[in-house]
């Protein structure tokens, strides 16, 4: 069953970076295609490409962080009692928590150095500052997911489990 967390997630950061993803897949079909057809590319579609690119990736990691989809080292969690995982995820949440705050941190000043400078790209004179202060924001709502999954931590069962599961169908059994 769904939360509304992770049914606001979906319908924020999802639809983001899926509508980023979309957008770089036509890009690219555009570009290509006018290179071979009619020997020019789309004007500033690097440009356009590595911006879509950072709401691709940005806009995600809510999502990844909250469904705990991320890469996960779990050799030793047989040989760790229940009661050690449950504070290893917690603390663990916590410590996410606080990198992806700090990093936000960073960027928002990041983006008020572009925004006094007036950065630009070098091509299509886009403001830099809109997208060091969106990837802040999305950081920002990495933190907070990590700091509810600190204080809603699951149990370490469902988490296993849900690797267990994971590796499962990726490996194309059912």
């Amino acid at each position: 069953m769904k939360t509304k967390i992770e049914t606001a997630l979906f319908w924020s950061c999802g639809l983001l970076a899926g509508a980023a993803l979309f957008a770089i897949m036509w890009l690219t079909l555009v570009d290509v295609a006018g290179r071979k057809f009619f020997n020019n590319s789309v004007p500033g579609g690097l440009e356009m490409t590595e911006i879509l690119m950072v709401c691709v990736i940005f806009a995600a990691l809510p999502l990844v962080s909250w469904r705990g989809e991320h890469v996960v080292f779990d050799t030793f969690d047989r040989f760790v009692p229940e009661w050690l995982r449950r504070l290893q995820a917690r603390v663990v949440h916590v410590l996410c928590a606080a990198t992806f705050g700090w990093l936000a941190w960073l960027l928002v000043g990041r983006a008020e150095r572009f925004a006094s400078y007036t950065e630009t790209t070098s091509y299509l004179k886009v403001p830099l500052w809109p997208v060091a202060a969106t990837m802040a924001f999305l950081l920002l709502v990495t933190a907070v997911a990590h700091l509810l999954l600190a204080i809603l931590a699951p149990r370490p069962e469902t988490l296993v489990e849900h690797a267990m599961h994971a590796a499962d169908t990726t490996e194309g059994r059912p």
